[in-house]
């Protein structure tokens, strides 16, 4: 069982086959673009070959290919596993339609792969794009107007050509029909329209943040517009959808399995954004519906790649035969530089967490060292930053850039934003701190909780109650001691395990107390923030404002977010928003790991340097022929 849950489901990980390979997973969150080479203010005339939303482009306009993939990986083999991630209404443990980009049904994990995009971003350089259908981009003086001129060669799966008139069906539909994480991306996308076979422009209202065109260009799949006639594109469905991607669906096991095979002609298998990638002849993935039997399924041979959740099988499970012996090994790779929130969030809807002195007492009772001691075999760090693993997660003393953009809030602001970064208290390790627990029962005191019959009332007689809402057994042994503190300081506290589906709902309906969520943003997560801690988000049904979090001063931020100029301006303002966003314990903080725990059996190859902004072995892995053959895994 995972103690850890995989990225939300959001736009924000800029989530298609091109991020999987790019790396712009996990969801749950600024008017104009800034171009590279492009310069404000650039002659309409000007072409790129790229998009950046902040300064030069890493590659030149000749670059042959993407510095982390290698050039020489044979094509050939399988790449079968259960997907650690997933987008958009696609689900890990089971599938009823191949549409993954309406809010229809549950699909397969990586049915994007079927797709292309105008542009492909690259892992190794946060926030671009180059040229993939699209071999070039014009932007207006006003960088309000996109003009993209397609290659002339490519091609839908069928043999049919893509042009400019699929592109405008694409994005027009998905704007109307598609995911409500993709519809409400592109709302500023006012229009799209065919100049001719092979250009398309893209019209924005100039309300639309920096991230917005980059998101269109590089994670918006395109679509045949003639297979969709007289077909209901929010249609549930089991028909193979027609792309133009490096694979194309194979054999498929409803709710089991679903293979991609790969496209051997496909039309972009030599532009330098796919040289070294798509590698496999068959990505393969499975289903399970217990953690526990997919485990096995690994053990076995069944399964060629795991990423292991659950850190006790890490430290304990790999002892079967194949791991014994060397055919299984678990190599190494550091986590992204992206920015990773993991915390149990408090529903601030409900009126007994309305004071910050109550959330804070109760992330008090939790005793991080003894349970990663006792229960994770030390394979965790405590987090402490809603921006954790990148350059916007907040520390010490702000500095002179982070205090001139605070100081305007000082007034409504609590006092320790202006001093060192909050940070989770630090237990002793015994599983019970009676120092720290007596400062909790303190800050309930202060907070007006009373005790009375064993627990803690309010000066209206309500007893103070606290839920944990889960879905994996795991969670059960975390929250155990947890619990147990905290009735030691008069809370009432319990957590109720549902099912998947209960799970879902409760959560989109807001109906908990308590709930972990973990979001994984893009390495420029200026197109998130607002839809994870912006208050018109907060009422909205399934939105992604969990905590229901409404806070004029986060308001103003994330507004700021529009005008940044530069990364070094973007970095100044999530650590202020980091600062501002920990003061108000809004969750009490969870833990990370600083490293993928990875277990392979021993058949592939991968680049020699990982990027830093992603990770996507079923893109970028390759299989080492002689190694397959040696373990009898060459199929």
């Amino acid at each position: 069982m995972s103690e850890r849950p995989s990225p939300e489901p959001r736009r924000l990980s800029s989530i298609t086959r091109r991020a999987l390979l790019g790396g712009a997973a996990v969801g749950a969150a600024l008017p104009m673009l800034g171009l590279s080479p492009l310069r404000a203010g650039a002659a309409e005339s000007t072409r790129s070959h790229g998009l950046s939303v902040f300064g030069e482009l890493k590659y030149p306009a000749d670059f042959q290919r993407f510095d982390y993939l290698n050039p020489a990986a044979p094509k050939g083999g399988s790449f079968i596993f259960a997907a650690p991630s997933w987008y958009y209404n696609q689900n890990a443990y089971t599938f009823n339609t191949l549409n993954g980009f309406t809010f229809r049904g549950d699909a397969p994990p990586r049915i994007e792969l079927c797709f292309d995009t105008l542009m492909a971003s690259a892992s190794d350089e946060p926030g671009s794009a180059y040229g993939l259908v699209a071999e070039s981009v014009t932007v207006s003086e006003d960088r309000n107007t996109y003009a993209f001129r397609l290659r002339d060669n490519v091609k839908f799966n069928d043999g049919s050509a893509l042009t400019a008139d699929d592109v405008v069906f694409s994005l027009q539909t998905l704007k109307e029909k598609g995911h409500p994480d993709i519809s409400q991306s592109i709302r500023e996308m006012v229009s799209v329209t065919a100049d001719g076979p092979r250009d398309v422009r893209i019209v924005f209202s100039g309300k639309q943040n920096r991230k917005v065109p980059l998101i269109v260009a590089s994670t918006l799949p395109i679509f045949s517009k003639a297979y969709f006639a007289g077909r209901d594109f929010e249609a549930s469905t089991m028909d193979p959808p027609l792309g133009s991607g490096p694979y194309r669906v194979g054999k498929i096991s409803p709710g089991r399995s679903i293979e991609y095979q790969r496209v051997a002609d496909y039309w972009g298998k030599d532009l330098p954004v796919a040289v070294g990638a798509f590698n496999f002849d068959r990505i393969q993935v499975e289903f399970y519906q217990d953690e526990e039997v997919q485990f096995q399924a690994f053990a076995k041979g069944e399964l060629l790649f795991r990423e292991e959740p659950s850190s006790k099988t890490w430290a304990t499970g790999y002892d079967f035969p194949a791991a014994r012996d060397g055919r299984v090994q678990k190599p190494s790779f550091a986590a992204e530089r992206r920015p990773d929130m993991y915390g149990w969030f408090f529903n601030l809807r409900r009126a007994k967490f309305a004071d910050p002195r109550t959330r804070q007492a109760i992330g008090m009772a939790f005793d991080f060292p003894w349970t990663n001691k006792n229960l994770f075999f030390g394979l965790y760090v405590r987090s402490t930053s809603f921006f954790e693993m990148s350059d916007f997660a907040a520390s010490g003393l702000p500095g002179a850039e982070e205090l001139a953009l605070l100081e305007p809030y000082r007034d409504p602001l609590p006092a320790e934003v202006f001093g060192p970064a909050v940070m989770p208290p630090e237990a002793d390790g015994s599983g019970r701190d009676r120092k720290l627990l007596r400062q909790a029962a303190t800050l309930l005191a202060d907070a007006g909780w009373q005790r009375k019959d064993g627990g803690l009332v309010n000066a209206a007689g309500e007893t103070l109650t606290l839920e944990f809402l889960i879905q994996s057994q795991a969670f059960e042994r975390v929250l155990s001691p947890l619990i147990a503190n905290l009735k030691a300081i008069g809370i009432n506290s319990s957590m109720r395990m549902v099912d998947a589906a209960q799970y879902q709902s409760r959560k989109n309906a807001f109906d908990f107390d308590v709930m972990a969520q973990r979001i994984m943003f893009d390495a420029t997560p200026i197109d998130g923030i607002e839809q994870i801690f912006g208050s018109a988000s907060a009422d909205i049904p399934s939105g992604s404002n969990l905590a229901g979090l409404k806070n004029p001063v986060i308001d103003a931020l994330v507004a700021r977010a529009a005008n940044v100029r530069d990364r070094a301006e973007l970095v100044t303002l999530m650590r202020g928003l980091d600062r501002v966003l920990r003061s108000l314990h809004i969750w009490f903080p969870a833990w990370l790991s600083t490293a993928h725990r990875v277990a392979v059996w021993d058949k592939f190859g991968w680049p020699e340097t990982k990027p830093d902004y992603g990770f996507s072995p079923e893109t970028t892995w390759w299989q080492d022929e002689a190694k397959a053959i040696a373990i009898g895994k060459a199929g």
